[in-house]
């Protein structure tokens, strides 16, 4: 397919996308439209869209339409499974669905209630899915039977590279046609005939290879530190052409970090990042914070007075607990506790250290002397933990994430790796709370935040938050 006929397509997709907005729009307006009112879809759609009412829309399709943008649902997904494409559609719909919730708050449209928000995101995620889903069929049966097609070279010929062959080759809806290898001769060199695979061209006669035959893509599998010259003059060659170029090598054989590609004021960026938290969803995870906290922060507010009370009248001092505490890449915040133990608790640790009972550099004692009659009762039931929506709602904390530890804690860490938990925003809860809380040792605890961060997804926060309630009433761990 040529770029231009391409770029029609994209085109042509952007705006049914917009349609299927419409569409959705128009499904959820009518129905609460006809709960509030008995007004008819035919009735509601002959109604007369105030101006103001018009350009919020106008603006809306607009956003709708960066919002898909940024999540890369108008790039080229041949290499991308049906599962990666449908979470993206679902986490686009969800941030489009969360931007109609604080407009309606900003401009107080009545309409948008909760039902018009679970029709407009059901109609629009489905079809959404469902069109694309029908658009991969359509051209999984053109490429099978060969049409659609990119005729793809790989250069180099180490194992990596052929097992990249191997996986183009055995997945024909993808439809990429391979040519064949492009290297120098070295000793590995009889492993692509071993094979079954075909070397087209050494290094010297790769241009005129690529004058004389059809190269839609050229991979690059090179190892840049001995390559370097020839990986370049290949880019080269390819760039002067029109030729798509992507490169296979990890450049510099991360463990951990996933590679993306970007730019910068026109400078190509390639970006190593740890774990999932980047992009879109992290917008939305944000927005979940600040909407959750603040609803539990008023929900709660009655009982934050009560606890508030009850700690004045049972023990001099403030009513909250107020210390520093590492953040987010080792920024310092101040954390809010309820209060659970008496006025200047932290000036006797030192005295208590030879009971502490975790290994590692964190302090715990399960029979604190420290800790108010009220207080034991407050760290039972967690509810010392609530005073932190309020951090959450700063921007300091998370509602789900590895729990912020103490400076003096963070000091007394010996190994980098156990550093990287700092790498994502702290939270009230995380997998080691509801695993085991501080029951569990100190080693398995960084165990489960560093999983926590290398899975991460908006669907492990929901989870974890389910779990958490339950692991609170129980009280197992707590201390």
């Amino acid at each position: 397919m040529t770029s231009f006929r391409r770029q029609i397509l994209l085109k042509a997709f952007a705006l049914f996308d917009l349609l299927i907005l419409a569409f959705a729009f128009v499904m959820a307006a009518s129905i609460v439209s006809y709960q509030m009112t008995g007004v008819s879809i035919g009735d509601f759609l002959a109604m007369r869209i105030k101006v103001q009412n018009f350009l919020l829309l106008l603006g809306f399709f607009l956003v709708w339409h960066m919002i898909f943008s940024s999540f890369g649902l108008y790039h080229s997904r041949r290499l991308s499974s049906r599962w990666h494409e449908t979470v993206a559609v679902i986490k686009a719909t969800v941030l489009g669905s969360l931007f109609i919730i604080i407009m309606a708050g900003l401009f107080h449209i009545d309409m948008v209630t909760l039902n018009f928000i679970a029709v407009f995101w059901a109609t629009s995620t489905a079809v959404s899915i469902l069109s694309r889903l029908i658009i991969r069929y359509a051209l999984k049966q053109i490429r099978i039977r060969g049409r659609n097609l990119r005729f793809m070279l790989i250069v180099g010929t180490n194992q990596r590279a052929i097992n990249f062959a191997r996986k183009i080759e055995s997945k024909k809806e993808l439809g990429y046609r391979f040519i064949g290898f492009v290297d120098d001769k070295w000793s590995g060199i009889g492993e692509i005939q071993k094979n079954g695979y075909e070397l087209v061209a050494n290094f010297n006669d790769f241009p005129a290879f690529l004058r004389d035959n059809v190269v839609d893509e050229a991979v690059i599998s090179l190892p840049v530190s001995s390559y370097y010259k020839q990986a370049s003059r290949i880019m080269a060659l390819c760039e002067e052409q029109g030729i798509i170029v992507r490169y296979l090598s990890d450049i510099f054989n991360s463990k951990l970090a996933h590679s993306k590609t970007g730019h910068f004021e026109g400078e190509p960026l390639v970006s190593l990042n740890t774990g999932g938290m980047e992009g879109g969803q992290v917008l939305v995870k944000r927005m979940l914070d600040i909407m959750l906290s603040s609803v539990l922060l008023l929900f709660l507010s009655p009982l934050f007075l009560v606890i508030a009370f009850l700690i004045m009248i049972t023990s001099p001092g403030p009513i909250f607990f107020v210390q520093k505490r590492v953040g987010l890449n080792k920024r310092r915040f101040r954390l809010y506790k309820f209060r659970t133990m008496i006025k200047d608790a932290e000036l006797k640790q030192a005295e208590l250290e030879s009971l502490n009972e975790v290994e590692g550099p964190v302090f715990k004692i399960k029979n604190d002397p420290r800790i108010t009659p009220i207080g034991k009762f407050l760290r039972k039931t967690s509810i010392d933990e609530l005073s932190q929506l309020i951090n959450v709602l700063k921007g300091d904390m998370s509602l789900v994430g590895p729990r912020p530890l103490p400076v003096r804690d963070y000091n007394g860490f010996d190994q980098d790796w156990h550093r990287r938990r700092f790498s994502v925003r702290p939270g009230i809860t995380c997998l080691w709370q509801v695993d085991g809380r501080s029951s569990i040792p100190f080693e398995q605890w960084m165990q489960l935040d560093m999983e926590y961060i290398d899975t991460w997804s908006l669907g492990l926060d929901l989870k974890i938050l389910a779990k958490t309630i339950p692991a609170v009433l129980r009280g197992s761990g707590a201390s």
